[in-house]
């Protein structure tokens, strides 16, 4: 290894002995409520396939039957030869969806923040930003240039003070927030959030990547939630969550979007999202419109998981979804109950920092509504089991 390259290892040994170093184990199988993990059956707590629709059949052969008729990839961007016919009616779909005026598709939720934000503000502006927000939001907020005033984690009375405290020092405010947060399964207090961004005349931002196909009516998203309708100006959202594929997408007002066709910066210099792809979240849209049924599972599971693992004396923090924060403090601890949960047949991996706090590490457990009784049952024992080995229940 060369000298100007010494300093990786050194700061690699650094995160082994600090316990934070982050052993990536391989999957060979499907997504589903059981994996093959390191060659390893395993019950799934890691994923976010929220629904279970990632290897639904609905979507797996509409992702086969547009592989014959438009092939396997778009080869251009959108806005040279790269947009094709099922692109406009997946946006078209996603906006009646959530009820707003216009839909626009990228190709993940990271790139969706990393196009918005800096098409809306820049080095004249402010972004006021939730202190708990996430990392694409945070380095789509430094690519635009605009000053950052973050206010303390979902609390509307410190976003107003922090506004007032910057009264007259830009030319446009953007308020941005997580809806649900993905790390403590918290939710945003976004209707009073929106009452005090309005009464500034700021522009409010959501990013409801881990709301859609969650929270709202049929999984609408938390707008929806918070009857919000027409009132939040832009919803950033993922399509590799609930609706169990990939790609990102911005939806809310129609100029913010044509905007986006305009200047977003990763639908003018990526390859558009492949036409499979497309297909598999067209399915899952059809889905999710024809029922509520896998929404309504999903926290059914949700409710019983939690009250179990409180009940054996779990710390499942401030959640009020099903993501289910299993609070340990430090991080070798959390990757010590990782590992002997996977040696119980769970996979469930620790979080550390810089993920999340100093000494708020955790096992974040994600609740699927393909997760039948009994497999949370063997989860709830495999933890019980853990839990007691490590003496964090008794």
């Amino acid at each position: 290894m060369t000298d100007q390259l010494q300093w990786i290892q050194t700061e690699l040994d650094t995160l082994k002995d600090q316990g934070l170093y982050n052993h990536i184990r391989t999957l060979a199988s499907p997504q589903g409520p059981w994996l093959v993990v390191d060659g390893k059956k395993a019950l799934n707590f890691c994923s976010n396939n929220y629904l279970g629709l990632a290897n639904h059949p609905r979507l797996v052969q509409a992702a086969k039957e547009i592989v014959d008729r438009y092939g396997v990839g778009p080869t251009a961007v959108r806005s040279i030869a790269g947009t094709m016919d099922i692109h406009l009616e997946l946006e078209r779909r996603l906006a009646q969806f959530k009820g707003v005026e216009a839909a626009v598709t990228f190709q993940s939720g990271f790139c969706a923040n990393l196009a918005v934000i800096p098409a809306l503000v820049s080095k004249e502006d402010v972004i006021f930003s939730d202190e708990l927000n996430h990392a694409s939001i945070i380095d789509g907020s430094r690519l635009s240039r605009a000053r950052i005033e973050r206010f303390a984690h979902a609390n509307p009375a410190d976003l107003e003070r922090v506004i007032r405290a910057n009264a007259g020092s830009y030319r446009r405010g953007l308020v941005i927030t997580d809806g649900v947060f993905s790390m403590d399964g918290d939710l945003a207090p976004l209707d009073e959030i929106y009452a005090v961004s309005s009464a500034h005349d700021l522009m409010l931002m959501v990013d409801d990547a881990h709301g859609e196909g969650v929270v709202g009516k049929g999984g609408r998203g938390i707008v929806d939630h918070f009857n919000l309708h027409g009132k939040v100006d832009v919803e950033v959202g993922t399509l590799s969550k609930a609706f169990g594929v990939v790609g990102g997408v911005v939806a809310g007002k129609s100029v913010i979007v044509e905007w986006l066709r305009q200047r977003g910066r990763p639908f003018l210099f990526s390859s558009a999202v492949t036409p499979p792809d497309v297909a598999a979240c067209l399915a899952a849209v059809d889905l999710l419109e024809e029922s509520t049924d896998l929404v309504d599972k999903l926290w059914e599971n949700s409710r019983y998981f939690k009250t179990e693992m409180k009940a054996l004396g779990f710390d499942t923090g401030l959640s009020v979804t099903p993501i289910t924060p299993i609070m340990l403090g430090e991080a070798p601890l959390a990757q010590q109950f990782s590992r002997e949960l996977y040696n119980e047949g769970v996979f469930a991996m620790a979080i550390g920092f810089p993920t999340v706090p100093q000494g708020k590490a955790r096992i974040r457990v994600m609740i699927s509504a393909s997760h039948s009784r009994d497999d949370l049952d063997y989860g709830l024992q495999a933890f019980a089991k853990v839990g007691r080995k490590l003496g964090v229940i008794r």
